[in-house]
């Protein structure tokens, strides 16, 4: 996995936990003193990921500047940092990185608010054995009506269900991804929100070029409440 490039989302407003993120933005908020973004960069590099982008906005630059500042030398120089001028989503915000991660490659792309350890390379033996353009990570949860849940076919995903009363398995999405570059082929650019979630994957579900695999064995935490937060910092 040396050839694969990481980028992390790590705009977002993290709405519910203010007015704490009014002060921190949420990926740099800490569990058990250490940044939430720093567990997953630490996950990349124990799979030899060593090229990660960190796709934040202007608005977070001098936080996020100072983050790595404060990194070893040798974890600083593994990161790259993009500012994006206005917030456009969850994928529009993909063309600042689009140069950077080059063509006819693949990627990881992930949310920089969840704390995730699982086998990335059982993820991507996944993704090389049946070769869609996008595979998601699932992860097992006791409350799966409070997220987005597939609606699977063996491992083709046919169809999200958000936040459904009646879920039809405690499998969520835990908002890591491994995706092909003939993904940014589905995106429209001129849209001032493009969102992964609800205009990407719908694209290639609806095209059976949309898998994924349940990460048994893996720890995943959302830490997107005061509630989450705190359990993760109890329990990570």
């Amino acid at each position: 996995m040396k050839n694969l490039k990481a980028i992390i989302l790590a705009g977002g407003l993290g709405t519910r936990l203010r007015p704490i993120t009014y002060e921190i933005p949420k990926p740099l908020l800490t569990v058990k003193k250490k940044p939430i973004i720093n567990y997953l960069i630490e996950l990349f590099l124990r799979y030899d990921i060593s090229e990660i982008g960190v796709l934040t906005n202007n608005e977070n630059k001098d936080d996020f500047v100072f983050w790595q500042k404060n990194l070893s030398d040798n974890l600083a120089s593994k990161i790259q940092l993009f500012f994006s001028e206005k917030r456009r989503g969850t994928f529009g915000e993909l063309e600042y990185v689009k140069d950077w991660l080059g063509d006819n490659t693949r990627f990881i792309l992930s949310n920089g608010d969840e704390l995730k350890d699982f086998d990335l390379k059982n993820l991507f033996d996944f993704h090389n054995e049946h070769r869609p353009i996008g595979t998601i990570a699932l992860v097992h949860v006791p409350n799966p009506h409070e997220y987005g849940v597939p609606i699977l076919e063996n491992h083709i995903i046919k169809e999200f269900l958000e936040k459904p009363q009646n879920p039809p398995s405690n499998f969520i999405s835990s908002g890591l991804y491994i995706l092909e570059s003939e993904i940014f082929n589905y995106a429209d650019f001129s849209k001032e929100i493009l969102m992964i979630e609800k205009d990407i994957f719908p694209k290639l579900a609806n095209e059976g070029k949309l898998i994924g695999l349940k990460m048994e064995g893996g720890k995943w935490c959302d830490c997107g409440t005061l509630e989450r937060w705190e359990r993760a910092i109890k329990d990570w």
